[in-house]
């Protein structure tokens, strides 16, 4: 701890008296993470516009380094400090695969000390790959045909050296799941159904936007094991990619082909705010063996599978229940310790943040200018200034033009304590089709206290990575009102953002709690509620934590300006608790006493 404190004090010396405008060592990261993300490679998926995109994560901490895989990116990254990502190009296929879905909601595995990686086929003739340097990009087939294939497939090492895959994407059929000799590859008797979709019982599994099931079935896909406390905890993704409600389920067992019994809530859902869906995912432990959770977040504006990725912390309680909090999931978050590192908060040093981390590892930096005033130097058509500021990622603002000069100006109102600005480009009129490794975005981020004089707060004016969501955290908080953002120069297309986005704290008070909440849960089907509560003027939104125990409020739901909810992904068979919270750029508010729900 001694250790930890000076390093601390370090760190804060250097930010107060050699400030810099930015820091590359960061210390805290914000959804979606900043990835070169590729552009969809299947002309069809991308007719409405062309458009990055990717999805079905799996992350992996291979001797002390996160490697990530994810779908169609035609390689994949690694990072030593889940902060900042290496690309290697690669594509997993033989001379006799002629696809796109190269690697497609992708299997990664570890046996022993070599790493294999496996795509999405039924068809037979994928091949297994094998490293012990994935560092260095050096791969090699370990099964030139996997015979019996798999759609959304997973590996699973158990602790006893078993090795095991899991696969299933249908709203028909279910997971299975196959023991597989760890040397040939070859089955263990037959694969089992070891979990299929009860939206019977779970309204969360229903699909559609409001998950009303009228006009498909749930879909269930993206299998991942992970064991904990000598249980099997299976994950799964539903009810589809289209919709914010999309979520990873989990179901508990004592044997990793079953019995499972489900959990009565998802473990991963996001539902509200700027980045939507926390679906088909994974979940891996940090060096320190934190557990955390990576899984797809849903735009669905060009084309349903526009997606982008995110991070959340995730654990598991004294009672061995698993959560994952997605609460205040796209604002700024604390990043994993790394051997020998220690996090600052630029507000005062928290020398003595938690070593073994609970639920949550929120900064409490909020969001700043949310439907705040704004100006721009052009807009196109209906893509309008104000949409860059509706923590809306499905829409965006465009300027006319990706020309040197074009210029976005948002106002804080007040003066306010800035420690972070996350800028979320647009796809407007991309051209790219597949993976583009040799662009980049430049800028340049202006402040001024008046409007009037300004000052350089961020220069990337010769940046040359591909930052389609760059977050960029300042290594000292700055007391500022506006902030313009210049653009330099565009890899492609217009200049537009879907969010521009201020992080830290306002100058005044944070909201009242709420003084009356209720939870109307209908008798037709316990699924559903009605949720309705008074409002609070001075609130930017609301967050509503409910579980199935007073302390086991894992879940929750972000509520923009409206003052109810109609909520339909209860447990029909479980009791519930419910409470809420109000928030505005200043902070937020005490929680509502916890109601109880039957």
């Amino acid at each position: 701890m001694k250790k930890n404190l000076l390093q601390a004090l370090i760190l804060l010396f250097l930010a107060t008296f050699c400030p810099v405008s930015y820091t590359s060592a960061q210390t805290t990261y914000c959804n979606p993470i900043n990835l070169d993300y590729g552009y969809t490679p299947i002309p069809n998926f991308s007719e409405w516009g062309r458009h990055r995109a990717t999805a079905d994560p799996v992350i992996v901490n291979y001797k002390g380094t996160f490697f990530l895989f994810s779908t169609n990116q035609w390689g994949y990254w690694h990072s030593k400090n889940m902060s900042d990502w290496t690309f290697h190009s690669r594509r997993f296929l033989r001379p006799w695969n002629d696809v796109y879905d190269e690697l497609c909601a992708p299997a990664v595995g570890i046996v022993g000390d070599t790493m294999l990686v496996f795509g999405s086929t039924y068809t037979g003739e994928f091949t297994i790959w094998m490293s012990t340097n994935p560092e260095a990009n050096e791969w090699k087939p370990l099964v030139e045909r996997f015979g019996i294939g798999g759609w959304d497939p997973d590996f699973f090492t158990d602790t006893d050296g078993r090795f095991y895959m899991y696969n299933g994407s249908s709203n028909r059929y279910p997971l299975y799941g196959i023991g597989l000799n760890r040397h040939t590859m070859e089955p263990i008797g037959t694969r089992k159904e070891v979990y299929l979709l009860e939206s019977w019982r779970y309204g969360w599994q229903r699909f559609g936007e409001h998950m009303d099931d009228t006009f498909l079935d749930g879909f269930m896909e993206g299998a991942h094991m992970t064991k904990h406390n000598g249980k099997y905890y299976l994950q799964y993704g539903a009810p589809g990619t289209e919709s914010s409600g999309y979520a990873d389920g989990v179901a508990v067992g004592t044997h990793p082909l079953g019995p499972f019994q489900n959990q009565s809530d998802p473990l991963s859902m996001k539902l509200g705010g700027f980045a939507r869906g926390a679906g088909h995912g994974s979940t891996f432990q940090d060096n320190d063996q934190n557990y955390w959770h990576v899984s797809t977040i849903t735009i669905n504006r060009k084309n349903n599978f526009e997606r982008r990725l995110g991070i959340w912390p995730t654990g598991f309680d004294q009672d061995d229940v698993m959560w994952c909090n997605t609460a205040y999931g796209d604002y700024p978050h604390f990043l994993p310790y790394n051997t020998g590192d220690i996090s600052a908060d630029k507000d005062g040093l928290e020398a003595a943040r938690r070593t073994v981390r609970t639920t949550t590892t929120f900064t409490g930096w909020m969001l700043l200018n949310f439907n705040k005033p704004v100006r721009a130097s052009s807009a196109l058509g209906g893509y309008q200034p104000n949409l860059a500021v509706d923590e809306d990622i499905k829409t965006y603002w465009s300027a006319k033009s990706g020309d040197k000069g074009e210029w976005f100006e948002t106002d804080l109102g007040e003066l306010s304590t800035v420690n972070a600005v996350q800028i979320n480009y647009a796809d407007q009129d991309a051209t790219s089709l597949g993976k583009v490794t040799d662009q980049y975005h430049q800028y340049i981020l202006y402040h001024s206290k008046d409007g009037k004089k300004w000052e350089v707060l961020v220069d990337k004016s010769a940046n040359k990575t591909d930052v389609p969501h760059d977050y960029v955290e300042l290594a000292k908080s700055v007391s500022t009102r506006y902030l313009k953002l210049e653009n330099v120069h565009m890899p492609q297309g217009k200049f537009a953002l879907s969010g521009f986005r201020v992080f830290g704290k306002g100058a005044g008070p944070k909201p009242d709690a709420v003084k009356q909440f209720m939870v109307l849960r209908t008798e037709k089907d316990k699924r559903s509620a009605w949720i309705r509560w008074s409002p609070v003027d001075a609130a930017q939104g609301y967050t509503i934590h409910y579980g199935t125990a007073p302390d086991k409020l894992y879940n929750n739901i972000m509520v923009l300006t409206h003052n109810d909810y109609w909520f339909k992904a209860m447990d029909s068979k479980a009791t519930y608790y419910y409470t809420i919270e109000a928030f505005n750029e200043n902070g937020i508010s005490e929680r509502f006493p916890i109601l109880k729900v039957e």
